[in-house]
C-alpha cells in the first residue's frame, strides 16, 4: 500500500502532525463521541430507510464504546460537553431497549457496565 495522496504526492506527515496537535482534546473527543452516536444511531434503524441498515450486534458495540469514551472523559471535558454526550447516549440506550425483540436486564444493556442501569 502507498502512502501517496490521490494525485501522486507524497503526505507531509510533519505538517498532518502539527495540525491534529493543534485540535483541542476536547474538539477530539466530542468529534470521535458523535461519529460513535451517528453509527449506532444508523445501526439501530433510525436512519432513512432504516430496517435495512438495522445491525443489533454492531449498534451494542457502537453504543458499549460511546459509554465508555463519555464516562471516562466526563471530568475532562467538563459538564458543558459532557451533558449533550450523556443525554445523546441514554437516548441511544433506551432505542437499543426498544429495538430488542428479548430486551437485556436493567444494568445488562450496552454500555450500563459504565452508565449504570438506564430506564426511561
Amino acid at each position: 500500500m502507498s502512502d501517496a495522496t490521490p494525485n501522486g504526492e507524497k503526505p507531509d506527515f510533519d505538517t498532518m502532525t502539527r495540525d491534529i496537535a493543534e485540535v483541542p482534546a476536547v474538539e477530539v473527543i466530542t468529534t470521535v463521541a458523535v461519529h460513535l452516536m451517528s453509527s449506532a444511531a444508523v445501526n439501530l434503524g433510525l436512519a432513512e430507510e432504516g430496517e435495512q441498515h438495522k445491525d443489533l450486534d454492531e449498534a451494542r458495540k457502537l453504543i458499549t464504546a460511546l459509554a465508555g469514551l463519555v464516562t471516562a472523559s466526563a471530568t475532562e471535558i467538563s459538564n458543558f460537553h459532557a451533558g449533550p454526550l450523556r443525554d445523546g447516549l441514554k437516548s441511544l440506550q433506551l432505542a437499543f431497549r426498544e429495538a430488542s425483540v428479548v430486551p437485556d436486564e436493567p444494568g445488562q444493556g450496552p454500555g450500563e457496565k459504565f452508565t449504570g442501569p438506564v430506564f426511561g
